[in-house]
Protein backbone atom coordinates (compact mmCIF):
# COMPACT_ATOMS: atom_id res chain seq x y z
CA UNK A 1 0.00 0.00 0.00
CA UNK A 2 1.52 3.38 -0.99
CA UNK A 3 2.08 6.03 1.62
CA UNK A 4 -0.23 9.07 1.40
CA UNK A 5 1.41 12.36 0.34
CA UNK A 6 2.31 14.80 3.09
CA UNK A 7 -0.50 17.20 3.97
CA UNK A 8 1.42 20.25 2.72
CA UNK A 9 4.21 20.10 0.21
CA UNK A 10 6.76 22.90 0.71
CA UNK A 11 6.86 25.31 -2.22
CA UNK A 12 10.57 25.94 -2.10
CA UNK A 13 13.79 24.92 -0.45
CA UNK A 14 13.78 24.76 3.31
CA UNK A 15 15.82 27.21 5.34
CA UNK A 16 18.10 24.46 6.65
CA UNK A 17 18.82 23.31 3.11
CA UNK A 18 19.70 26.82 1.94
CA UNK A 19 21.93 27.56 4.90
CA UNK A 20 23.63 24.17 4.90
CA UNK A 21 24.39 24.24 1.18
CA UNK A 22 25.77 27.79 1.29
CA UNK A 23 27.80 27.12 4.42
CA UNK A 24 29.13 23.86 3.01
CA UNK A 25 30.10 25.53 -0.24
CA UNK A 26 31.87 28.31 1.64
CA UNK A 27 33.76 25.85 3.81
CA UNK A 28 34.78 23.66 0.90
CA UNK A 29 35.87 26.59 -1.20
CA UNK A 30 37.55 28.38 1.68
CA UNK A 31 39.46 25.25 2.67
CA UNK A 32 40.48 24.31 -0.85
CA UNK A 33 41.59 27.75 -1.99
CA UNK A 34 45.34 27.99 -1.72
CA UNK A 35 46.35 31.65 -1.51
CA UNK A 36 49.69 30.94 -3.13
CA UNK A 37 48.25 29.03 -6.09
CA UNK A 38 46.90 32.08 -7.89
CA UNK A 39 49.98 32.68 -10.01
CA UNK A 40 49.77 35.48 -12.55
CA UNK A 41 46.03 35.20 -13.16
CA UNK A 42 44.90 35.15 -9.47
CA UNK A 43 44.30 38.84 -8.89
CA UNK A 44 42.88 39.48 -12.35
CA UNK A 45 40.45 36.56 -12.05
CA UNK A 46 39.46 37.72 -8.58
CA UNK A 47 39.03 41.32 -9.64
CA UNK A 48 36.98 40.36 -12.69
CA UNK A 49 34.74 38.17 -10.53
CA UNK A 50 34.37 40.92 -7.93
CA UNK A 51 33.52 43.51 -10.61
CA UNK A 52 30.95 41.17 -12.17
CA UNK A 53 29.39 40.50 -8.77
CA UNK A 54 29.16 44.25 -8.13
CA UNK A 55 27.55 44.82 -11.56
CA UNK A 56 25.11 41.95 -11.00
CA UNK A 57 24.12 43.32 -7.60
CA UNK A 58 23.73 46.82 -9.05
CA UNK A 59 21.49 45.40 -11.78
CA UNK A 60 19.39 43.63 -9.16
CA UNK A 61 19.19 46.87 -7.21
CA UNK A 62 17.91 48.54 -10.41
CA UNK A 63 15.17 45.89 -10.57
CA UNK A 64 14.14 46.60 -6.99
CA UNK A 65 14.05 50.33 -7.72
CA UNK A 66 11.95 49.80 -10.85
CA UNK A 67 9.46 47.61 -8.96
CA UNK A 68 9.28 50.15 -6.13
CA UNK A 69 8.68 52.97 -8.61
CA UNK A 70 5.92 51.02 -10.36
CA UNK A 71 4.36 49.58 -7.19
CA UNK A 72 4.86 51.95 -4.22
CA UNK A 73 2.50 49.82 -2.11
CA UNK A 74 5.24 47.16 -1.97
CA UNK A 75 7.74 49.55 -0.34
CA UNK A 76 7.36 48.25 3.20
CA UNK A 77 7.85 44.65 2.08
CA UNK A 78 10.74 45.34 -0.30
CA UNK A 79 12.69 48.00 1.62
CA UNK A 80 14.67 45.53 3.82
CA UNK A 81 15.52 43.26 0.87
CA UNK A 82 16.57 46.23 -1.25
CA UNK A 83 18.79 47.50 1.58
CA UNK A 84 20.56 44.12 1.70
CA UNK A 85 21.09 44.15 -2.06
CA UNK A 86 22.58 47.66 -1.76
CA UNK A 87 24.92 46.29 0.94
CA UNK A 88 25.91 43.51 -1.47
CA UNK A 89 26.86 46.11 -4.09
CA UNK A 90 29.14 47.77 -1.54
CA UNK A 91 30.55 44.41 -0.35
CA UNK A 92 31.74 43.71 -3.88
CA UNK A 93 33.26 47.18 -4.24
CA UNK A 94 30.41 48.91 -6.06
CA UNK A 95 29.83 52.56 -5.23
CA UNK A 96 26.07 52.86 -5.13
CA UNK A 97 24.59 54.19 -1.89
CA UNK A 98 21.87 52.33 0.00
CA UNK A 99 19.29 55.09 -0.33
CA UNK A 100 20.09 56.06 -3.89
CA UNK A 101 17.42 55.28 -6.39
CA UNK A 102 18.37 57.59 -9.21
CA UNK A 103 18.91 55.92 -12.56
CA UNK A 104 22.22 57.77 -13.02
CA UNK A 105 23.68 56.05 -9.95
CA UNK A 106 23.33 52.64 -11.52
CA UNK A 107 25.41 50.80 -14.05
CA UNK A 108 22.65 50.26 -16.60
CA UNK A 109 21.11 52.84 -18.89
CA UNK A 110 17.50 51.68 -19.12
CA UNK A 111 15.15 50.78 -16.30
CA UNK A 112 14.15 47.10 -16.23
CA UNK A 113 10.62 46.25 -17.35
CA UNK A 114 8.20 45.71 -14.48
CA UNK A 115 5.05 43.58 -14.67
CA UNK A 116 1.81 45.49 -14.16
CA UNK A 117 0.56 43.38 -11.24
CA UNK A 118 2.15 43.38 -7.79
CA UNK A 119 2.22 39.58 -7.56
CA UNK A 120 3.86 39.30 -10.95
CA UNK A 121 6.39 41.99 -10.00
CA UNK A 122 7.28 40.06 -6.84
CA UNK A 123 7.58 36.85 -8.86
CA UNK A 124 9.91 38.56 -11.35
CA UNK A 125 12.12 39.79 -8.49
CA UNK A 126 12.11 36.27 -7.01
CA UNK A 127 13.24 34.85 -10.34
CA UNK A 128 16.00 37.45 -10.66
CA UNK A 129 17.22 36.74 -7.11
CA UNK A 130 17.15 32.96 -7.66
CA UNK A 131 18.99 33.18 -10.99
CA UNK A 132 21.70 35.39 -9.53
CA UNK A 133 22.06 33.20 -6.42
CA UNK A 134 22.51 30.13 -8.63
CA UNK A 135 25.11 31.90 -10.78
CA UNK A 136 27.04 32.97 -7.68
CA UNK A 137 26.95 29.48 -6.22
CA UNK A 138 28.55 28.17 -9.42
CA UNK A 139 31.14 30.96 -9.40
CA UNK A 140 32.39 29.80 -5.98
CA UNK A 141 34.54 27.19 -7.66
CA UNK A 142 36.40 29.78 -9.72
CA UNK A 143 37.48 32.28 -7.05
CA UNK A 144 39.79 32.09 -4.05
CA UNK A 145 39.17 32.39 -0.29
CA UNK A 146 37.58 35.62 0.87
CA UNK A 147 35.72 36.38 -2.35
CA UNK A 148 34.35 32.83 -2.37
CA UNK A 149 33.09 33.27 1.20
CA UNK A 150 31.47 36.59 0.27
CA UNK A 151 29.86 35.05 -2.82
CA UNK A 152 28.56 32.14 -0.72
CA UNK A 153 27.07 34.48 1.85
CA UNK A 154 25.45 36.70 -0.78
CA UNK A 155 24.18 33.66 -2.72
CA UNK A 156 22.55 32.34 0.46
CA UNK A 157 20.97 35.73 1.10
CA UNK A 158 19.72 35.84 -2.50
CA UNK A 159 18.18 32.38 -2.16
CA UNK A 160 16.43 33.51 1.03
CA UNK A 161 15.21 36.67 -0.74
CA UNK A 162 13.88 34.56 -3.61
CA UNK A 163 11.98 32.38 -1.17
CA UNK A 164 10.49 35.37 0.67
CA UNK A 165 9.53 37.08 -2.57
CA UNK A 166 7.96 33.91 -3.98
CA UNK A 167 5.95 33.47 -0.79
CA UNK A 168 4.82 37.09 -1.04
CA UNK A 169 3.70 36.57 -4.61
CA UNK A 170 1.25 33.84 -3.59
Amino acid sequence: MPYPPPPRTPSGPRRRTLLASAAGAALLTGCSADPGSGGDSGPSVTERARARAARDSAGLLDRYDAVLAAHPALAERLRPLRAEVAAHVRAFGGGRAAGSSSPTASSSSAAPAVPAGEKEALASLATAERTLADRRAKALLEVPGELARTLASVAAAGAAHAYLLAEGAK
